[in-house]
């Protein structure tokens, strides 16, 4: 039996998304308990522990998706970036991934709140670079060659502008919660709570219906 590097890509990727998109719908579903109020706050903690350790999965899947796809495009001749270029991406990305989990590790903390802001900014690159690579894609026909994999790079950037949105949220969640714990019971922070988790809620639509056509464009190539 004989199994092709190109069918394993193919399959960590398909793994990804699914983490991806099945994580965000339980987080979605533990914070209509973590922003419950008129339960104990022991119970909504336990609640929160549950959504990060589901979370953790999704970022996971982000981040690999990166340098899978990008792997999988130049496998298709897609873009010209191959050889040492392939090396140094799945080293960055493998980097990346260790701070996340790092972050995850000591999310609790003070260094874990850190790290989450150290992850966030790495984002802050990453963000710009695949939006600024996409567009003018779509326009010039380089470096992506081929209009269906620039239009998944830029909604791919775009849903990582709404995760971080979502991500300040969940750190925040974790400082306020920690004050809740130290003060006891505070209408401001739980009414800045339920608003923080109403508008979050939106975003998570809009982020569903972006991955749902990330996996369209990869999976029919319609352009």
């Amino acid at each position: 039996m004989y199994i092709d590097g190109e069918s394993v890509l193919r399959w960590l990727h398909i793994l990804c998304m699914v983490y991806w998109l099945g994580g965000e719908w339980g987080i979605f579903q533990t914070s209509y308990n973590i922003g419950n109020p008129n339960i104990t706050l022991e119970e909504r903690r336990r609640h929160l522990e549950t959504a990060y350790r589901i979370d953790i999965l999704s970022r996971s899947g982000i981040i690999l998706l990166l340098p899978l796809g990008l792997h999988m495009g130049f496998n298709l001749g897609v873009h010209p970036w191959g050889g040492d270029y392939i090396t140094i991406m799945w080293a960055v990305a493998a980097l990346w991934l260790g701070l996340c989990w790092a972050a995850f590790l000591t999310r609790e903390t003070d260094t874990g709140i850190r790290l989450t802001k150290i992850d966030e900014s790495v984002r802050y690159v990453v963000i710009p670079v695949l939006f600024g690579a996409a567009i003018w894609s779509l326009l010039h026909g380089e470096p992506f060659n081929q209009n269906w994999y620039a239009a998944k790079v830029l909604i791919y950037s775009l849903l990582l502008v709404m995760g971080l949105l979502l991500r300040f949220v969940m750190r925040h969640w974790t400082t306020i919660f920690r004050r809740l714990a130290t003060d006891g019971r505070n209408e401001a922070l739980e009414a800045q709570l339920a608003s923080e988790l109403a508008w979050s809620r939106y975003l998570a639509y809009a982020y569903w219906v972006g991955i749902a056509s990330v996996c369209f464009l990869g999976a029919t190539k319609p352009f």
